[in-house]
């Protein structure tokens, strides 16, 4: 489930910090003005805006990283869980169902439900809709394509994970955007590295899904997690490689690319929720959660 996009933040260059009311971006969960604000500005000056030097390693114990583990553990194997049992005929609720059931047997919560208002347990998005789909009583047909979302908590700490699924005999158009997302999502997480930058991320992204004739949705972006759903980094899905905050390790983030068939621009319907492709036309996406490590990138929910 992803997080919707702030503006307005402080930046130096093309290195941007946390506002002042963000959280601060060594994990305490305080504010970043009541954190490590004042100590980034005076290192920002003494090391002539090397930003490299300003943001060390985040001390991550044992705990926090098996506790990540399991819950991304979780989110993978309930999407698992889906895909095996997933088939035309059946409505999205039923899938809202499975999905409660499976996390609740396994000790954990549906991050989802009741959050910020939200009212039920994963999010489903059929074919033109990007994401932020509610269950409901919508039966799946075959050559339609659906994203399941899923994001659990378990312990304590968030997992968050999505899959576009093919069902059935697709057409080429909904072949194609899967496929494109799918793959956006990979050269996303490739293009990430420690002390990289968030904008290689987005940058990466985004040359590919041009040079397949496809469009990113700006409008929402992947974020840090831990145990809070949604904190810092920000991770656009667009951007300029060496821009954006750095890469540093010991930060959990998803990157969920949203791609559309058609342009980027998307609607918010009614229920303040589910939001829909500008055109009508297909939008796929995928997504995985990570950890930054000195020496590599982990892939937690595969």
């Amino acid at each position: 489930m992803m997080n919707t996009i702030q503006e307005n933040r402080t930046s130096n260059g093309s290195f941007e910090f946390p506002g002042r009311n963000e959280s601060c971006w060594c994990g305490s969960e305080k504010k970043y003005k009541r954190c490590h604000m004042e100590e980034d500005q005076r290192k920002m000056h003494q090391y002539k805006n090397r930003p490299d030097l300003v943001y060390p390693k985040i001390a991550r114990s044992e705990e926090f990283i098996k506790g990540m583990e399991a819950t991304c553990g979780l989110a993978c194997a309930t999407l698992q869980m889906v895909e095996e049992k997933l088939t035309e005929g059946i409505t999205t609720n039923q899938i809202d169902q499975w999905v409660h059931e499976f996390i609740l047997d396994n000790r954990a919560i549906p991050a989802p439900l009741n959050y910020n208002g939200y009212p039920k347990s994963i999010c489903t998005s059929l074919n033109e809709v990007v994401c932020h789909g509610i269950p409901d009583e919508t039966v799946i047909k075959e050559g339609d394509i659906l994203n399941v979302d899923v994001t659990c908590i378990l312990d304590g700490y968030f997992g968050d994970t999505n899959k576009t699924f093919l069902i059935g005999n697709c057409s080429d158009e909904a072949v194609k955007i899967t496929r494109v997302a799918e793959e956006c999502l990979r050269i996303g997480i490739e293009a990430t590295k420690p002390y990289g930058h968030i904008g290689d991320i987005g940058a990466a992204i985004q040359k590919y899904a041009h040079s397949m004739n496809c469009s990113v949705v700006e409008k929402f972006v992947g974020h840090g997690i831990g145990q809070r759903f949604h904190q810092e980094p920000q991770v656009p899905h667009f951007g300029q490689k060496g821009a954006g905050r750095l890469i540093t390790p010991g930060m959990f983030f998803t990157i969920e690319p949203m791609i559309n068939l058609g342009k980027k621009g998307v609607n918010i319907l009614d229920d303040r929720w589910t939001a829909v492709t500008e055109d009508g036309k297909l939008s796929a996406q995928f997504e995985h959660t990570l950890h930054i490590t000195e020496t590599e990138v982990r892939i937690l929910t595969q």
